[in-house]
């Protein structure tokens, strides 16, 4: 019985390193033994990358027009896009955005039903896809409307610097960041993060620092209210449904005492807060987790990297580590199922 968890990639957009990232992440030999990869996207555009790719020579993959037809032992390709399409390499074009958006549809399609068990997206271009009508600010919009999610939570994810940071506000312009912190909002995001280390990343007991919106922290008031206001009564509504937060701390001082250490994760309150120091730090090996949603989707650090496409340039690491942490999770959660459904049962 086939027990390797199929994991969904979808190509990004055409014109930027996903395909070269893709072919050089699945040439790893741990990969079949792990899981089953099913690409989404086009053997023409595939087989284009594969001959600028150093070392691909043997890279095969099994072409298959459904999700219910896999080769379990083998990369598989799901044509979703038209042959039609060519690469243009570096180039933002409005056949890249289109093969984009046709990837990601069919490959949540098959999400929603079941016939892949975890997602992991390549980049597109976002001002791009706007343009073909893309109406949300990125993937994690747009899966948190496909599976009816009001407000999940974006967590960056370094295993190797064993730092996860979250953001409360997303893709939302700077000016708008301060009236969109409210306490509840604030609070839903620690217990989301309180929740997706639990059951995702099985940390029984988890530590969660909280950072301020101002300088200093606002320093008492003297440089804005919000700590005191919406921050700090959001961490104590949290404390008193007994989960560990703490703070609001600076930020700058926070990462660069490397206080994050002593924690399970970082709660940011807008994206370049919390996303700045993390590639900072980790740019290159770090993962992009939805969290909060009832499927499991990641996604390399990094964008289209227009500049690097066609040049056989790019790593791989980031996306193969989003392979790899797609399946940590989606067996944590198992394994956190398996224990739930054991206790209701003795009891």
């Amino acid at each position: 019985m086939h027990k390797k968890i199929i994991v969904g990639i979808t190509q990004g957009d055409t014109n930027g390193i996903g395909y070269e990232v893709i072919i050089k992440a699945l040439s790893d030999s741990r990969i079949n033994e792990l899981c089953t990869p099913v690409i989404y996207g086009s053997s023409r555009l595939l087989g284009y990358y594969k001959k600028l790719s150093t070392g691909a020579e043997n890279f095969n993959v099994h072409i298959t027009q459904s999700a219910s037809d896999l080769h379990f032992k083998m990369v598989n390709l799901i044509p979703c896009v038209s042959d039609q399409f060519m690469a243009e390499p570096g180039k933002m074009t409005e056949e890249g955005a289109q093969a984009a958006l046709q990837s990601l549809e069919r490959a949540v399609e098959d999400l929603r039903g079941g016939k892949i068990q975890v997602l992991v997206t390549a980049p597109f271009n976002k001002q791009n896809v706007s343009r073909e009508g893309f109406a949300f600010p990125g993937h994690t919009e747009y899966l948190a409307n496909a599976f009816g999610i009001a407000d999940p939570l974006m967590v960056l994810c370094s295993t190797s610097m064993g730092l996860r940071t979250g953001v409360v506000t997303g893709h939302i312009p700077v000016n708008r960041i301060a009236a969109g912190l409210t306490k509840e909002k604030i609070f839903k995001k620690i217990i989301l993060m309180y929740e997706t280390l639990k059951n995702d990343f099985t940390i029984r007991q988890p530590k969660i620092a909280v950072l301020g919106l101002n300088p200093h922290a606002g320093d008492g008031g003297l440089i804005g209210s919000e700590e005191g206001k919406v921050i700090s009564p959001a961490i104590e509504e949290a404390n008193k449904k007994g989960i560990l937060a703490f703070g609001p701390y600076p930020a700058d001082g926070f990462f660069a005492a490397a206080d994050y250490r002593k924690f399970d994760a970082v709660l940011a309150m807008y994206h370049d807060q919390g996303l700045i120091p993390f590639k900072a730090l980790s740019f290159g090996q770090g993962v992009n987790f939805t969290a909060g949603l009832p499927v499991i989707r990641t996604s390399p650090d990094h964008g289209t990297a227009y500049r690097l496409a066609g040049e056989d340039k790019a790593s791989s690491e980031s996306m193969l580590a989003a392979i790899f942490m797609a399946c940590d999770i989606y067996r944590s959660r198992q394994r956190n199922q398996e224990a739930m459904a054991d206790r209701l049962y003795e009891g």
